[in-house]
């Protein structure tokens, strides 16, 4: 609830089975789905086409901060680590800023440009790298969900106003970036502000603190430049006497629906964490973890059960050290509904935080901002979901399918070995003159390992050959991108085979 540590700024390899799924080829056909801007039917998101579509993805944080930029550009380029996303089966990036960046004299800090890394960003200020962070997400077919943060780098506010920003320069800002991206459908929405809380309300009729009031000034503020974004509104703390998490309480939104001029825009944003953020009483109860889809049904998931608007779990995350956020995160992927049974008829969801340097639940990706953490990605894996047709052109668009032969090269490490068991990952990198769709890796042990589970790939295993196969969401592969897939196996000592890899 009070999350001070990470807004201050900033593990056994338990894997349930439940948690290791696949989409299956049924939902292939899906991978087309999530051209253009976006509308809501229902509970469901659809593209320009009418396909439904679900937001799996990350928060990219940094923007917000004092260094005006999303982190980790101190230690590797910007275009590698959203190619490390998308190889990952994230489709959609949250990217949250603070009003400092509109600021004429804000300039990016902490980027390395040696070895010829971010080299495009040299000269540009937090706006122009933005630009750039959009445009690459785009081509490679990434969706960007652009979420205000904070009135200034300095910190948190309970209210989307403060002295010194106040609400006329919060709207200003929030239309000043729905004119910049018109046009560009890559950015499909705004996250019009950060976690209300306390003393913000939800249908009290204060214009100083209604937050849902507020949110249909800005929502229509913004749609009245660009009427084709989506409108994500957060919840607040405290609804009726009953208090939650900040941001994440929606309670009111039966009685008092946030009412936009444009139809089939609003997005209900819910944030939900584990003990590692606060403590909650919840996670106390003797029934926990079975009583947690009735607390979400209340704050939050009514919502989509009952068909009134998509939610989009914003942020939610832990250190996963304790085995009671073990158990928070199983129960809670699983409530978000896994796509191989339910496709886009489902929660949407972006995790906090792909940064490691968030100091209460830490990130995907490792403290040496390369490698990852595939515990805790593959928790993730029964709900991610295909990504979206490319928006723009370049090296890495799988889009075009051209000529060419398909071709593909994979490379096996060992990343952890304790005797009893080991940790092994695949990288998959296109090798061919083409895109390719789909991609097969076998390879035969020496000993008597076996695959113990999976992420991001399904595979079958027949004496020491084992064949694994693309997952629905990391199939397609551009000219020189990778994706990557990881496993557990047992007994360890086993070395590294040989490894073959085909493609179509």
């Amino acid at each position: 609830m009070f999350r001070t540590l990470r807004r201050a700024l900033c593990a056994a390899a338990l894997l349930l089975p439940l948690l290791i799924g696949v989409q299956p080829a049924a939902h292939a056909a899906a991978a087309a789905a999530g051209a253009g801007y976006w509308h809501t039917s229902g509970r469901q998101i659809l593209d320009a086409n009418g396909q439904a579509v679900r937001v799996a993805g990350i928060n990219w944080f940094g923007f917000e901060t004092g260094n005006y930029v999303v982190h980790g550009l101190w230690s590797r380029d910007y275009k590698s680590m959203i190619d490390q996303m998308k190889s990952l089966g994230y489709n959609t990036i949250r990217i949250p800023y603070s009003d400092d960046i509109f600021k004429s004299g804000t300039v990016p800090a902490s980027i390395d440009f040696s070895g010829g890394k971010n080299a495009d960003l040299q000269g540009l200020n937090s706006l122009g790298v933005l630009d750039k962070i959009v445009a690459y997400a785009g081509q490679d077919g990434l969706k960007v969900i652009l979420d205000r943060h904070r009135p200034d780098s300095g910190g948190q506010s309970a209210l989307w106003y403060t002295s010194a920003v106040p609400e006329s320069t919060w709207i200003a800002n929030l239309k000043a970036l729905a004119t910049r991206y018109l046009g560009k459908d890559t950015v499909v929405g705004i996250d019009l502000h950060n976690e209300p809380h306390d003393p913000a309300c939800w249908g009290c009729g204060d214009t100083a603190t209604d937050w849902r009031l507020a949110a249909q000034r800005a929502g229509n503020a913004v749609l009245s430049v660009n009427p084709d974004l989506l409108i994500f509104v957060e919840g607040v703390q405290t609804f009726n006497g009953v208090s939650g998490w900040w941001g994440g309480n929606l309670m009111g939104v039966g009685q008092y629906p946030v009412n936009l001029n444009v139809a089939n825009r609003v997005v209900y944003s819910a944030h939900d964490y584990a003990t590692s953020v606060a403590q909650q009483s919840w996670f106390s109860d003797p029934s926990f973890p079975a009583n947690m889809p009735g607390i979400w049904d209340k704050y939050w998931g009514y919502i989509f059960k009952q068909n009134i608007a998509p939610v989009w779990v914003g942020e939610f995350g832990t250190t996963l050290q304790s085995t009671v956020d073990q158990k928070w995160l199983a129960a809670l992927v699983s409530y978000l509904r896994p796509t191989s049974t339910y496709g886009s008829d489902s929660f949407h969801w972006t995790f906090w935080s792909w940064n490691p340097n968030s100091g209460d639940t830490g990130g995907i990706l490792k403290d040496d901002w390369q490698t990852v953490d595939t515990v805790k990605d593959g928790y993730l894996a029964s709900i991610k979901a295909p990504g979206f047709p490319s928006g723009g052109g370049g090296p890495t668009d799988p889009g075009d399918p051209g000529g060419g032969t398909a071709a593909c090269t994979a490379a096996y490490t060992v990343s952890s070995d304790w005797g009893s068991g080991f940790n092994a990952e695949v990288k998959v990198t296109n090798s061919g003159t083409t895109a390719i769709g789909s991609w097969k890796v076998t390879w035969t042990w020496s000993g008597s390992q076996k695959i113990t589970n999976m992420w991001n790939a399904s595979y079958t295993q027949s004496g020491a050959t084992v064949t694994a196969t693309n997952a629905a969401h990391n199939g397609a592969v551009a000219v020189g991108g990778s994706a990557s897939f990881g496993f557990g196996g047992a007994p360890g000592g086993g070395g590294v085979p040989t490894v073959s890899c085909t493609a179509s």
